[in-house]
């Protein structure tokens, strides 16, 4: 040690742990998109975080054509109706498998323009004069871009390699084919020789690329597969070996058109899910049909965003942007409060149009009415749970591999508890409390770096059904002669 004379300081970590602010519900969408309108195309199975709309087109493309490109229903239902950030987008449509090769196709010119409605990869174009002629040279002999409507227009030059009165070109591209893409593309899997992964299966690499916790999973128009939905309900758990998220579901609309056929789809389907919430029917804005659970999720980002980031408050009784809910093949579905009551009491959230507008209605998870546990039934409990535990993982984190003392341990309770006082304040918790007990830590657990803290919570339940009792009070007939 070196000589010294003199005074000097030094410097402890402070006692107290400052907690993490963890996202609430940051939304994960998988499904398909346009990438030939991308004008930095993200790709086949690469999770994207967006933060706004135009990141979003630009990286995947937009399409008003919802049921081909799934994730356009995201984009517009996060960004446009309920301006809400970020998501991560996964696109699932892969153009080397799901595409298919157009050669020669003859193409009438008119004023100079030859338009082509299919999905065109445009670094795979070419144009010729005649059949398996030679190609042309773009933005010499042709310039070729997207029109608003998503067609392809190529647009001879003046002065170029095509002939003044040519009546058509000879195009050959390679052509998105949304109608490959199956239900396997979305659940996804990890190749054996390469060890990447696709579709949700890619759920584990969220939070390491981003280090945001992954908090609700959608999948629009395939969530009511049963396959896609089972798949996504076993991604909730442990995701990245720690977190856990909620997913939602639609039952699907074209088969399952009365409320009580919804109740018996869920209960055949098996999805009492504790950590999965299922939707029924879908809702509409204009002409715009949306499945509910895309909806329902910026419904969630939007109720957080006014509570502090905290998932306390229920997404029930929140407004909807739509104007009526439908069907598959549009048939209006107006439900009484009762039926939209029951659907609650089978697991279902909806859509209701009773005061106020539309709004979602609906506080259970799909685990009720089978589940009676009241952190498993109710959606704002099941959420509560699983941010406040993925605020604790990534708060203590620091600690892992630090001795196993005194000071650790009361590091760890006084900070979480200091926490939990706070949303208890806040009235995000009714009460809340960590420890260190004996009978949690056994001698061999401790004496292999192993320590058990017990954390005890209570967050309010919604208040899911207020009674006025009314009562003729004679007494008051007094008054007359007062």
């Amino acid at each position: 040690m070196a000589y010294k004379h003199g005074v000097y300081t030094q410097e402890n970590p402070t006692s107290l742990a400052t907690m993490t602010q963890t996202d609430s519900g940051l939304i994960v969408a998988f499904g398909t998109a346009p990438l030939h309108l991308a004008t930095n195309s993200a790709g086949a199975n690469k999770p994207v975080l967006c933060y706004t709309y135009a990141e979003a087109v630009k990286q995947f493309g937009y399409s008003d054509d919802w049921k081909k490109y799934t994730l356009c229903e995201a984009m517009k239902s996060q960004f446009a109706l309920f301006n809400m950030a970020p998501i991560v987008l996964v696109n699932v449509l892969d153009p080397s498998k799901h595409s298919q090769m157009i050669t020669d196709k003859a193409t009438a010119i008119t004023n100079g323009v030859a338009t082509v409605s299919d999905a065109v990869m445009l670094d795979t174009l070419k144009v010729a004069i005649s059949a398996e002629g030679t190609a042309l040279t773009k933005d010499t002999d042709y310039t070729a871009a997207f029109d608003d409507d998503g067609n392809l227009v190529v647009t001879v030059i003046s002065g170029g390699a095509i002939p003044t009165g040519t009546e058509q070109l000879y195009l050959s591209y390679t052509m998105l084919d949304p109608s490959k893409v199956e239900a396997s593309d979305i659940v996804g899997g990890v190749d054996t020789a390469s060890g990447k992964a696709t579709g949700l299966e890619l759920m584990d690499e969220i939070y390491p690329r981003f280090g945001i916790v992954p908090g609700i999973i959608i999948a629009p128009g395939w969530s009511s597969d049963v396959n896609v939905a089972s798949v996504m309900r076993a991604k909730t758990s442990n995701i990245d070996g720690h977190f856990n998220a909620i997913c939602l579901c639609d039952i699907p609309t074209d088969t399952v058109k009365s409320y009580t056929a919804a109740g018996e789809w869920k209960n055949k389907n098996a999805t009492a899910e504790k950590n999965c919430d299922m939707c029924w029917p879908k809702i509409k804005l204009g002409t715009d049909v949306y499945h509910l659970s895309t909806q329902l999720a910026s419904v969630m980002n939007y109720t957080d965003s006014q509570h502090d980031d905290i998932p306390y408050y229920s997404p029930s009784n929140k407004n909807l942007q739509a104007d009526s809910a439908v069907l598959d093949d549009g048939t209006e579905v107006y439900l009484s409060s009762a039926q939209a009551a029951y659907l609650n009491g089978q697991g279902i959230v909806t859509a209701l149009n009773f005061i106020g507008g539309w709004k979602s209605w609906g506080n259970r998870t799909a685990a009720y009415p089978s589940n009676t546990d009241v952190k498993d039934n109710f959606i704002v409990q099941r959420r509560m749970f699983n941010w406040v535990g993925a605020t604790l993982i990534t708060t203590f984190w620091s600690k892992i591999d630090d001795p196993a003392n005194k000071r650790l341990i009361e590091t760890v309770v006084d900070s979480a508890n200091i926490w939990l006082n706070g949303l208890t304040a806040k009235g995000a918790l009714l009460g809340g409390a960590v420890e260190f007990r004996d009978e949690d830590n056994t001698t061999t657990d401790l004496m292999d770096g192993i320590l058990h803290f017990h954390v005890k919570m209570t967050p309010p339940s919604p208040a899911r059904e207020i009674e006025f009792v009314q009562e003729y009070d004679t007494s008051y007939i007094a008054t007359l002669f007062a």
